[in-house]
C-alpha cells in the first residue's frame, strides 16, 4: 500500500482533443477526490493546433491541482512524457491519455502495489477497438515480447504509475513510450500487471495507423535491443568519503 510519504503527479498528453478535454476533468475530477495520496495533474500540450491549449489554460487556472506545460511545436508521444517526467518532483509519476478509452478510477486499483512495485500498468481488457486496431497491436505485443523477453502484455495500454526515481533514469528516445515497462525492469525496478476497463474513443481521432501502429514498434524494437545490450547500469557496494583538506593543511 501506498505510504503517506507519497505523492503522485499525473501526466496527460494532449494534442489536438479539443471534443474529450471537458469529459475528461470530469472524470479525473472523480478520481482526485478519491485519491488516497496528495495528487495533481499535468497537462503536457503537444503542440496543439484546435482549442486544447486554450481550454487548458481554462482548466488549470479555474481548478486547484491541475497545470501545464505547453510545447513549441508537435513533438511526438514520448517527447510529451520526457517534458512531463522532467517537471515532476513527486515521489511517483502517472501517465493517462485525455481520449477517455480507460478511466482514471482505474488507478485506484494501482496502490495497493505501491511502493514494493516500481511500476503499475493496465492491461486493457475487452478493448473497444476496430478490429485493425486490435490485430496491429496484438502483432507488435507479440513481436516485442519475442524479440526484448519483457513478458509485458500490453505495453500500450496508457495507464501508468512509475516511482520518480526510476522515471528520471530512463533513457529516453523516440518511440520510448513503447518501452517504458522494459526500461523500468532495465534498472531492476518490478512492474506489475493490472486487468483495466477499455471504452470507445469519446471524440476526435486517434493520431496512430496502421504503418505507425506496426513498423514503428518493429523498428523501435531493434533500437532498444541496441541500447540494452550497451546499457549501463550499477549499484554501490561500499563507499568511503574523506574530509576536504583546509588551508592546504593535513
Amino acid at each position: 500500500m501506498a505510504t503517506t510519504d507519497t505523492t503522485l503527479t499525473i501526466i496527460v498528453p494532449v494534442y489536438n482533443e479539443e471534443g474529450c478535454l471537458t469529459r475528461f476533468c470530469e472524470s479525473m475530477d472523480a478520481f482526485l477526490q478519491q485519491a488516497p495520496v496528495p495528487t495533481q495533474v499535468l497537462f503536457v500540450n503537444d503542440g496543439s493546433t484546435d482549442s486544447s491549449l486554450g481550454q487548458i489554460r481554462e482548466i488549470c487556472h479555474s481548478k486547484p491541482g491541475y497545470s501545464f506545460i505547453s510545447l513549441d511545436r508537435n513533438r511526438g508521444l514520448s517527447t510529451a512524457i520526457k517534458a512531463g517526467i522532467d517537471h515532476i518532483q513527486t515521489t511517483h509519476i502517472g501517465y493517462i491519455d485525455s481520449d477517455l478509452q480507460t478511466s482514471p478510477l482505474d488507478f485506484l486499483l494501482f496502490f495497493e502495489f505501491l511502493p514494493a512495485y516500481q511500476m503499475v500498468i493496465g492491461i486493457r481488457a475487452r478493448r473497444k477497438d476496430t478490429f485493425v486496431k486490435k490485430m496491429s497491436s496484438k502483432i507488435a505485443n507479440g513481436f516485442r515480447r519475442r524479440m526484448i523477453n519483457d513478458g509485458i502484455k500490453d505495453t500500450g495500454c496508457p495507464l501508468k504509475i512509475m516511482d520518480t526515481a526510476y522515471a528520471k533514469r530512463v533513457p529516453f528516445f523516440d518511440g520510448m513510450h513503447r518501452f517504458l515497462p522494459a526500461l523500468i525492469q532495465l534498472q531492476g525496478g518490478r512492474v506489475k500487471q493490472l486487468p483495466v476497463q477499455h471504452f470507445e474513443r469519446f471524440a476526435g481521432y486517434s493520431k496512430y495507423h496502421l504503418f505507425n501502429r506496426l513498423w514503428g514498434p518493429l523498428n523501435d524494437t531493434f533500437a532498444f535491443r541496441w541500447m540494452r545490450k550497451r546499457y549501463i547500469n550499477y549499484q554501490i557496494a561500499e563507499a568511503f568519503e574523506n574530509q576536504p583538506v583546509s588551508n592546504g593543511r593535513i
